[in-house]
């Protein structure tokens, strides 16, 4: 059976069918396959700058504060001491590279089986065209009450549109993608998926 989406105009009424690919929407849902690619795709956007001093990094004095016995205080050997204020950090954060490496094979099957989970659980639309002669949220606003999308939303676009990008970033909750630059993390992070016809076909002929 060939899975099908209705095709929306701006006004939410239906002015079509499409045919969608089966090896995109219709694949098997691997889970491990879109936890391990998510977990990836956020350790590849750590810029992993935090840095902390050790002992040997921190400005004071190498010798005792005061003696070892006779003082009634408890010993220290040195300022530098992590007990101490201004003193280093045990076990601190170092620059590191967080990026991790998945095999393409695995960033397909991921990719697919997100779409699939998308498509199965019906919030997964298609609308003709999104159409804007001027930034405005508030077009973007009625486009999702007339297609019944929730606050939540994924815009995928066939070709940068930045009409369409600047009415829709003011919105928490939406985001604005091409159909090339679709990605598991941004189908986690959102509830619908709104593709227009042309970002529909880009995303086919890309990762189908």
């Amino acid at each position: 059976m060939v899975p099908k989406l209705s095709v929306m105009n701006e006004k939410g009424k239906q002015v079509g069918d499409v045919e969608l690919k089966e090896d995109l929407f219709m694949a098997p849902v691997k889970k491990d396959a879109v936890y391990y690619t998510a977990v990836a795709q956020m350790a590849n956007q750590r810029q992993g700058t935090s840095s902390t001093k050790k002992r040997g990094e921190v400005r004071g004095s190498k010798s005792k504060p005061w003696p070892q016995k006779g003082t009634g205080r408890a010993r220290h050997g040195t300022v530098r001491s992590p007990l101490w204020v201004g003193g280093a950090v045990t076990f601190g954060p170092k620059p590191r590279d967080y990026r991790t490496r998945v095999p393409r094979k695995v960033k397909r099957a991921a990719l697919r089986s997100a779409l699939t989970s998308k498509y199965q659980e019906g919030k997964l639309l298609v609308v003709e065209e999104i159409s804007l002669e001027e930034p405005r949220t508030k077009k973007i606003v009625n486009l999702m009450e007339n297609l019944k999308a929730g606050p939540s939303t994924l815009l995928v676009l066939g070709r940068p549109d930045p009409v369409v990008s600047k009415s829709a970033r003011n919105l928490q909750g939406v985001k604005t993608v091409n159909a090339h630059q679709l990605n598991v993390l941004d189908l986690l992070n959102h509830e619908y998926v709104v593709l227009t016809k042309e970002g529909l076909q880009v995303a086919e002929e890309v990762f189908s």
